[in-house]
């Protein structure tokens, strides 16, 4: 396997290097600095695998993936970064990245990624996904009020609305409206998601 490491600190890439060397599969290790440098190595059409870092100094490294995609490169391309924004990761999703791996990763999980995408599949850390769908899952309670959220997690304990009426100490007619508020919000058609997301989320 011959791979790039493109990372605009020469230290991360020594440490990178480093790390890939022990791989005996790992025939060729080459490294470049920016966008430029990297589609230099790339054009020379050798290489299995190119590990980018999202943030080049002022230059995106989803950048060097778009060239390389246009260029129809059968290398394929990973990106190694730091950030767990879920705008970041959705923008690599779009570029039709290979591969999202977070900086903080162990070693062998690195490796465990290479060899993921070697084989034709497609490695997204975990990490970044969980991340992702609890901020998903925060965002939907956002949209309910306090009041909303009260009411939402009875739904979770099963309990009819006069129940929540009675336990909350508000009207039946009220828990109705709070009900039908929530189904809205959520986009759901019956109080048995709503119980169902509640136990979910709560």
């Amino acid at each position: 396997m011959k791979i790039l490491i493109v990372d605009d600190h020469p230290l991360v890439r020594r440490g990178l290097s480093s790390t890939l060397s022990f791989e005996e599969n790992i025939e060729k290790i080459e490294e470049a600095s920016n966008v430029e440098e990297a589609m230099k190595v790339l054009e020379k059409g050798e290489l299995d695998l190119a590990i980018i870092d999202l943030q080049l100094g002022k230059e995106d490294g989803l950048e060097i993936v778009k060239r390389a995609k246009g260029k129809n490169l059968k290398t394929k391309c990973i990106i190694l970064t730091s950030s767990i924004r879920k705008a970041d990761f959705l923008r690599a999703q779009k570029g039709n990245v290979d591969g999202y791996i977070l900086k903080e990763a162990f070693a062998e999980d690195i490796l465990y990624a290479l060899h993921v995408v070697m084989r034709g599949k497609k490695f997204f850390a975990p990490e970044i996904l969980e991340y992702i769908n609890k901020k998903e899952e925060d965002n939907q309670l956002d949209q309910l009020t306090p009041r909303e959220k009260d009411v939402f997690k009875e739904l979770s304990n099963g309990l009819s609305n006069i129940q929540i009426a009675k336990k909350l100490f508000i009207s039946e007619h009220t828990v109705r409206k709070h009900v039908s508020n929530i189904l809205s919000k959520l986009e759901l058609s019956h109080r048995t998601q709503a119980a169902l997301l509640a136990t979910s989320l709560l």
